[in-house]
């Protein structure tokens, strides 16, 4: 199996994004690659853009903390709330997305600074 990191390249995940009738799913994986391996001026613009879609679809959810580089960290339940799916299948994606990418997302709430 092919890593994810070694699936695309910038060029491809650019051009991805840029298609006019790419379908969603493919869209979605470039945009995960950049966010996760793209240029930093790259990411903090598909951060910002994330952040501004969450706040528009899905207006009572909010982070409950910050790891402490900064990144907002959401509460598991509120998570599954938002995406009306269980506790055990919001946590069994993101321990997927752990997996897949070798990269930390769940956090206990003594890891986390809380919001002032």
């Amino acid at each position: 199996m092919t890593d994810f990191k070694d699936q695309w390249t910038l060029e491809a995940a650019m051009e991805i994004l840029r298609h006019p009738t790419v379908d969603s799913r493919t869209w979605a994986e470039a945009v995960e690659w950049l966010l996760l391996y793209g240029p930093p001026e790259i990411q903090q613009l598909l951060q910002q853009a994330s952040g501004h879609a969450t706040r528009e679809n899905f207006p009572d959810l909010r982070p409950s903390g910050f790891t402490p580089d900064g990144q907002p960290c959401y509460d598991i339940s509120d998570l599954a709330r938002s995406l009306d799916i269980s506790e055990e299948d919001a946590a069994m994606l993101v321990a997927e997305k752990e997996a897949r990418h070798g990269i930390r997302q769940l956090f206990a709430r003594d890891e986390t600074r809380k919001i002032q």
